[in-house]
């Protein structure tokens, strides 16, 4: 790996939010105008180091942060690293960061407390990104899920505590999942590293690599929202304060996938190899009892038309991409429109992931980032922008109110963002749904035509809430205030944070949407690392 003294800094961006939270715990009580400003300086501080280190690593290298022992007996070490990937997902949580503080700038109930554990979740977000040791990357994972769920339990709404606890559990269960995992891939490996280098180097025996990978894969998967395992986002989604859904959506999610990629894939490429299903004797019983269970499972699964846990997988993720759509067009709640939609574009990541070609893991790292900005803008929207002022999420009373001239800022901001959401030309997710789509087309042109069936529904249901939230042609009811239906004369105009965080987030999806290069040399570069020297085998469709 190549050291880089400027690249050394991104550890501060682990080091500077926990020094942001620690500082904002000691504030004196009921400051709320200091906590907020703490924060944001924070949030921007870590986005100005994470987007210099962009800027200064060389395409497709890898670079040492820092390396040090940490538990020498087990081989377990502080061992931060950067590639292209690290590197796009580090600056996309600075800036979902940064945004996420901006819609909050309306917390005034213990509002310390809100930042502090806002920025303990982000300080965990870029552990994760930057850890090459998996004891440490798993550490960083299990300190992003902790806050998350008491910023949806104490600040959230709408069966707060039932989506933070939903969503604490399935978290739990696939991190438990990817422990029992790791710790296999340790003893397997001699019981003498963690070190996500040295393992990726180890031949992993095959049969190993064929039950370890699923298991990986679903436990990080849970959190990506893979589907069937995907029903505690949209709750947890629509339970959360709006700062903490984009953060959700933005970057949480992103964790999942990124988990996927960098340890189930990287470390059990093999377990991705069609399967060499052995015949069973005419007595069924006896031929189950007789083989292992992952056997058995393979062999079951070959009898309806499965080769290998790539096609598993990868219909997976086109169910989640037609199913997140189809339930989204159908929603009567704003938010879980949106909660919906995101387990839909999840699924384009995921299937860009198991088309094992650059072109489709770099589309999906691309659609990572892109996901995550045009998220957090949908979100904002719909939780800072219309339900903070209306105090209804519902369709059908948001028709009434005609929000594009109580609104019209929210209204546009909604258009450009559900633009973006559709992956119209212009804008970072057409790009990355094509190469998507490209991708999955070499591996599987069947599943690539269904996923780009996903994209007309996602047209569908963009269409369908932006009409009804905003432009509504129900002639409005005159009922006195505070009685049902009554539609307010105005609303509290949209804030000066709100405004720079919108005009952010669609500034950045327009400029990667017109100039995909500026990420696509950094991801696609990475992938020619000595990680990723299964490549060209795996991506032989």
């Amino acid at each position: 790996m190549r050291p880089c003294r400027t690249l050394t800094m991104l550890a501060w961006t682990i080091y500077s939010s926990f020094l942001g939270a620690a500082g904002l715990m000691l504030l004196p009580k009921g400051n709320a105008s200091a906590a907020r400003v703490l924060a944001l300086v924070t949030a921007v501080i870590g986005f100005i180091i994470a987007l210099t280190g962009c800027l200064e690593a060389g395409p497709g290298a890898l670079h040492t942060i820092t390396r040090v022992p940490w538990v020498p007996a087990l081989g377990i070490e502080y061992h931060l690293a950067a590639d292209g990937i690290s590197l796009t997902l580090v600056l996309l949580t600075g800036i979902a960061a940064t945004a996420g503080i901006l819609f909050s700038w309306n917390i005034e109930h213990r509002a310390k407390e809100f930042f502090a554990l806002y920025l303990t979740l982000i300080a965990g977000v870029y552990g994760v990104f930057l850890s090459f040791d998996l004891f440490l990357l798993l550490v960083f994972y299990e300190l992003a899920i902790i806050p998350k769920y008491f910023l949806i339990a104490i600040w959230g709404s709408t069966r707060k505590e039932y989506g933070a606890m939903k969503l604490a559990l399935y978290s739990f269960v696939g991190s438990a999942m990817v422990l029992i995992g790791l710790i296999a891939a340790f003893v397997v490996a001699g019981g003498k590293t963690m070190n996500l280098l040295e393992l990726a180097r180890f031949p992993f025996p095959h049969s190993f690599q064929m039950w370890a990978f699923p298991l990986v894969f679903v436990g990080f998967g849970i959190l990506a929202g893979l589907w069937p395992f995907h029903t505690w986002a949209p709750t947890g989604h629509v339970a959360a304060p709006t700062g903490a859904s984009m953060l959700l959506a933005g970057v949480v999610m992103k964790l999942g996938a990124y988990g996927c990629l960098r340890v189930a894939i990287t470390l059990f490429p093999h377990g991705l190899d069609p399967w060499a299903v052995q015949p069973y004797s005419p007595s069924v019983l006896a031929s189950l009892l007789s083989h292992s269970l992952i056997a058995n499972v393979q062999w079951e699964l070959h009898l309806v038309g499965f080769g290998s846990w790539r096609d598993v997988f990868s219909l997976l993720a086109v169910v989640g991409i037609v199913y997140g759509g189809t339930v989204a067009l159908v929603q009567r709640d704003f938010k879980f429109v949106i909660g919906y939609s995101s387990v839909s574009h999840m699924g384009f990541v995921l299937l860009g992931l198991l088309t094992l070609n650059t072109v489709g893991l770099s589309g999906a790292v691309l659609q990572m980032f892109s996901h995550g900005i045009i998220a957090g803008l949908l979100f904002a929207v719909v939780g800072r922008m219309v339900y903070d002022r209306t105090h209804t999420r519902e369709l059908a009373d948001l028709q009434r109110m005609n929000l594009s001239k109580l609104i019209p800022f929210a209204a546009v901001t909604f258009i450009l963002a559900s633009m973006a959401s559709m992956g119209l030309p212009g804008f970072s997710g057409f790009v990355a749904e094509l190469q998507v789509l490209i991708g999955a087309w070499q591996a599987s042109p069947t599943l690539a035509v269904l996923a780009g069936g996903g994209i007309l529904i996602g047209v569908a249901y963009a269409l369908r809430a932006l009409q009804l939230a905003f432009f509504g042609d129900q002639a409005p009811p005159a009922p006195a205030a505070g009685a049902e239906g009554y539609v307010p004369a105005a609303l509290e105009p949209i804030s000066v944070p709100e405004r720079i965080g919108a005009a952010v987030l669609i500034g950045i999806s327009l400029l990667i949407g017109l100039y995909p290069s500026l990420l696509l040399d950094l991801i696609s570069q990475s992938f020619g690392s000595q990680l990723f020297d299964w490549l060209p085998k795996g991506g032989t469709p």
